[in-house]
């Protein structure tokens, strides 16, 4: 009797316990990973600041766009932009880890785990979601010289603006890097899809004085209410074709919707060891 009692089943754990946990793991592995990486650090934050710095002077007080922010220095117009710019590149370059798991044998030895493909979802993207949120709110400290002054309030708004832009960067970045088993590969996505996604954005020039075919790519890419949200929140008084709060819907309708596509992939593919 006493055989047959230690053979029985043990009680299962949870379901939270077996998504929250290994998703907190693979957070904060995500975090201490990119700041072993001082060059990483210091790239994400110095590529958008030289931007911003050498193209605002450069189109300086030459750049119009009519109304409010036509009459702004371009090193003002530009900054939010430059901001978001931040968020894209710490968002998406953060995800080739996906693929350097892959190569290394880390992401099998999860998949093979008790874990489910929930967690390493949301590990993953949270953890690329802090990175780059935490990067781009240190791009924050360089608002006053944008004529930026932000009061409590603002500054939470824009936390929330930059959190979910983040998340939805991230989620995309994840869902590009599962199925790639190949960093180059994914670069050239990045490239060809990703950056083009942020100059038709509104970072670079307003909507109201770009071509009608453009303007309707720009009112369809998500990136351009995180802009005008930015904008918006940083300058008042700037006329904005965009307001705050269908910006913010947007932005969380397209968070959600990225992050059913990354769980759509991880669940869609199963991953191969590196040849």
């Amino acid at each position: 009797m006493a055989t047959q009692a230690t053979t029985l089943p043990r009680p299962m754990a949870p379901a939270s316990a077996g998504v929250m946990l290994p998703a907190f793991t693979l957070w904060w592995r995500e975090i201490v990973r990119f700041y072993r990486q001082p060059t990483r650090v210091v790239g994400v934050l110095a590529s958008p600041l030289v931007f911003w710095l050498v193209i605002g002077s450069g189109f300086g007080t030459s750049f119009r766009s009519g109304g409010g922010p036509g009459q702004q220095h371009y090193l003002d117009y530009f900054y939010p932009g430059a901001l978001i710019m931040i968020v894209l590149f710490t968002s998406i370059f953060t995800m080739m880890s996906v693929i350097e798991d892959r190569k290394e044998g880390f992401l099998l030895s999860v998949l093979v785990a008790p874990v489910p493909r929930t967690a390493i979802v949301l590990g993953k993207v949270l953890g690329g979601t802090t990175l780059s949120a935490v990067q781009g709110m240190i791009f924050l400290l360089f608002a006053p010289f944008a004529g930026v002054h932000l009061d409590p309030v603002q500054v939470l708004l824009v936390a929330l603006v930059v959190f979910l832009v983040s998340f939805s960067l991230t989620a995309l970045g994840f869902a590009i890097a599962w199925p790639m088993d190949s960093s180059q590969a994914f670069h050239g996505i990045v490239n060809l899809f990703l950056i083009p996604l942020w100059l038709v954005s509104g970072a670079l020039f307003p909507l109201t004085g770009a071509s009608k075919w453009l303007q309707v790519v720009m009112r369809v890419n998500p990136l351009t209410y995180g802009v005008a949200a930015l904008r918006g929140l940083m300058y008042p008084g700037a006329d904005s074709s965009f307001p705050l709060p269908s910006s913010m819907a947007t932005l969380v309708l397209f968070s959600m919707a990225m992050f059913g596509l990354a769980w759509l992939m991880a669940n869609r593919r199963t991953t191969r060891p590196a040849a």
